[in-house]
């Protein structure tokens, strides 16, 4: 501040009084002149410049937790302290949700079965357990109700549907893709919270006909369904709500599901077709 005081003031002043005036030395401030910003000032340019790129690469979504994993994917050496700092400073900030409309919520407690599953979320082989939800996703012509099965053990999803309506069919439709295209040989434990569409007569006759056990979440608690809650955040963040249409997954700009299967060794989120996959 004293020295661009001074550089502003020069053409009125002499330098060296305003500097006997300010208690600084000539020779400090006759060497800002020549480097205004020091180099921890350009470091922290150079990186808010990457930042506000991968930020923008991810449709403004990510926060700097994963701009901190972009920057280490670039070479970056950067703590995520310092990330946050510089994103604060720029007015980088993540997209989280929707906003929930406040009011109270009633009605009959559901039947519901036990928590066969108890967050026992990683399965030794395919087809051995899968989970289940649905959410809804706002467009431009109104709610859209999505609902999927995902196998625990490979994360992938086996079945999925979407209708304008939150009914029992949307998830028995996407009950019958998966059990249709993974066509299990031994008995499925199927695992769902305790929505309407979960405790209805229909879904209890399915499962008994295509030979599935059923678990269920406890009331209200949203971490015994950890894997689909994840799943649905991160596709609504990471896909639904981007704002640059049509790109795939990169190395600036990756969603959660790629970069945890990169390190893990499975590969992108993609879909592939190498011998060495889990399917």
């Amino acid at each position: 501040m004293r020295y661009a005081f001074i550089a502003e003031h020069r053409d009125r002043f002499d330098v060296r009084a305003m500097c006997r005036c300010l208690a600084v030395q000539p020779s400090g401030y006759y060497a800002w002149q020549k480097s205004p910003l020091s180099r921890r000032a350009r470091e922290d340019a150079r990186q808010t410049e990457l930042l506000r790129r991968a930020w923008n690469d991810s449709g403004k979504v990510y926060g700097y937790r994963k701009l901190h994993d972009d920057l280490l994917d670039h070479g970056e050496t950067c703590c995520p302290n310092r990330v946050a700092r510089l994103t604060r400073l720029a007015g980088i900030k993540a997209q989280i949700g929707y906003k929930r409309r406040p009011g109270s919520h009633g009605g009959k407690p559901s039947l519901a079965v036990d928590n066969t599953l108890d967050r026992q979320f990683d399965v030794a082989a395919p087809d051995q357990a899968w989970v289940t939800d649905i959410t809804y996703i706002r467009t431009l012509e109104g709610f859209a109700y999505l609902a999927v099965v995902i196998d625990l053990f490979s994360r992938r999803v086996v079945g999925w549907s979407m209708h304008s309506r939150q009914t029992t069919d949307v998830v028995l439709q996407a009950l019958h893709m998966a059990a249709w295209r993974r066509k299990p040989r031994h008995r499925v434990l199927i695992h769902s919270d305790q929505g309407s569409q979960f405790t209805s007569m229909d879904w209890a006759a399915f499962l008994r006909a295509h030979n599935l056990e059923h678990s269920m979440s406890r009331r209200g608690n949203c971490h015994d369904n950890a894997v689909a809650e994840s799943f649905f955040s991160s596709l609504k963040r990471e896909r639904i709500r981007r704002r640059t249409p049509g790109r795939t997954c990169s190395i600036t700009s990756r969603c959660s599901t790629t970069r945890c299967a990169s390190r893990s060794g499975t590969g992108c989120c993609r879909p592939s077709s190498s011998n060495g996959s889990r399917f």
